[in-house]
């Protein structure tokens, strides 16, 4: 019956994105852009379901189950931080890539001011390619932990199902593929977290019963890290601000903000911004209540791997047909971010590095397959923690290019050597500080997207000053 309803599920949505096919104009910017035509409330659902990725059912669970209480402040601080930049950026961005011309998150930032940026458009599809590989690779892990955890096939195995999947309906109708699919996979994700939700709380025996098993946990209740040493109200305000950039630095993934340059006219964005923090508060508030669960219904974890606590859970508490469900969420959530970055990378290969090159949808869809193979093999090869590559990624990518879409969202001109400046400042403090280990302390998308502002504000005070001084 699990693998019924899973198989089921799955065919489903390949059926879905396959019957985008028949929407598709055949053009460049159909593939990669759905022609601008997407409605306020599937570009809302698309947005989440690609954010909402297999970290949140693999990567969450396991930070949740280890950490405690101190991680509901990654919800709050990612949520928010999201929230409030959405107000100043999300606009502007779809008016630039209308004015432009443009069909890439890269070239729209690389041809924001006249005249286009060459080496800006290179170097941030140099990036995008660069961490959304990565990030793809660790959904395809997604995949593949989940079916070892369920059904006790490798891990490869499931790697690998993910990427056929993906491939199939992204070659069928690009990102409005993606974008259908999303849809309909944004309500299994939010069925299978409701149904574990329920599950565990009634296993638990209430919030009374969970109270009282988690006071029994050290460290369990506090309400930051005890890792991080120092007066306790300094590092809290280190680690809530730490994740509220981390939310900001959404407007620096661009396989989120392309979503919303899909939209069919800027006067829906409030429509598409109710649809997306509507379904995003739920479900991360049903996701953290599941991991913080997870803790008193499988304690074992927290000597093996602490990543396979949501799908162990329901393989050990829902009927088999409620585990297809979860297993089917878990890909779902997997496979509506993996799409995503699949296509951003083909995009960046395609529009941005080599434009001239590939303009057939046939070269494009060649393209889109290399790029699965890819991902595959890093799935494969690369570190076992999603968590890790998901956050790895996801800050590299905002401290590129976060303060960069910021300043010229605010309207401000920046010139390529600025840009440049600005987007290689900021990827780099991001890297040192997590290669260095400081991670551990604050999350490194912080000083890596003040690296790439404080490079913005030195420009502007030397700028002046040499105009005085004239």
């Amino acid at each position: 019956m699990t693998l019924f309803v899973f198989l089921l599920t799955m065919l489903v949505f390949t059926t879905v994105g396959l019957a985008s096919a028949t929407r598709s104009r055949h053009t460049k910017g159909d593939y990669y852009l759905a022609s601008r035509d997407v409605s306020p409330a599937l570009v809302g659902l698309s947005a989440i379901a690609t954010n909402n990725s297999g970290y949140m059912f693999i990567g969450l669970m396991g930070f949740t189950y280890s950490l405690g209480f101190a991680s509901l402040w990654l919800m709050v601080g990612w949520i928010l931080g999201d929230f409030l930049t959405s107000f100043f950026v999300h606009r502007r961005l779809r008016e630039a890539s209308v004015r432009c011309q443009e069909i890439t998150f890269s070239g729209t930032l690389a041809a924001w001011a006249n005249p286009k940026f060459t080496w800006l458009r290179r170097a941030g599809a140099f990036i995008t390619l660069l961490f959304l590989g990565a990030y793809a690779a660790a959904q395809f892990k997604s995949g593949g932990k989940a079916l070892h955890a369920i059904l006790h096939w490798q891990p490869e195995t499931g790697a690998l199902i993910v990427a056929i999947l993906v491939a199939l309906y992204c070659l069928a109708g690009g990102i409005r593929a993606s974008i259908w699919t999303d849809a309909a996979q944004s309500m299994v994700m939010m069925g299978a977290m409701g149904v574990l939700f329920s599950t565990a709380i009634n296993a638990v025996g209430g919030l009374q019963g969970a109270w009282s098993g988690w006071q029994n946990i050290p460290g369990f209740l506090d309400p930051f890290p005890a890792s991080m040493g120092g007066p306790v109200w300094v590092s809290g305000v280190l680690f809530i601000v730490g994740w509220l950039f981390a939310g900001m630095g959404t407007i620096g993934q661009p396989h989120i903000m392309v979503r919303f340059m899909t939209l069919d006219t800027p006067r829906h964005l409030l429509q598409a911004r109710l649809w997306y923090y509507g379904f995003y508060v739920l479900f991360y508030g049903l996701a953290a209540g599941v991991g913080l669960f997870s803790r008193l219904i499988l304690p074992e974890l927290s000597t093996l791997d602490p990543e396979l606590a949501l799908p162990t859970m329901a393989r050990e508490m829902l009927h088999p047909a409620g585990v297809g469900l979860v297993l089917a969420g878990i890909f779902a959530a997997t496979m509506s971010t993996a799409d995503s970055l699949v296509l951003s990378c083909s995009a960046a290969i395609t529009h941005d590095l080599w434009p001239q090159r590939f303009e057939h949808p046939s070269q494009l869809k060649v393209v889109t397959i290399a790029v699965v193979l890819a991902a595959l093999f890093l799935a494969w090869m690369g570190p076992s923690s999603v968590f890790a590559l998901v956050i790895f990624a996801w800050s590299a990518l905002a401290s590129a290019f976060g303060p960069l879409l910021w300043v010229l969202a605010r309207g401000h001109t920046v010139g390529e050597r600025e840009a440049l400046l600005m987007m290689c400042s900021g990827l780099t403090v991001a890297l040192l500080w997590r290669y260095t280990g400081w991670q551990d302390v604050i999350y490194e998308g912080l000083p890596g997207m003040l690296a790439g502002w404080l490079v913005f504000c030195l420009s502007r005070w030397t700028g002046e000053k040499a105009e005085k001084n004239a």
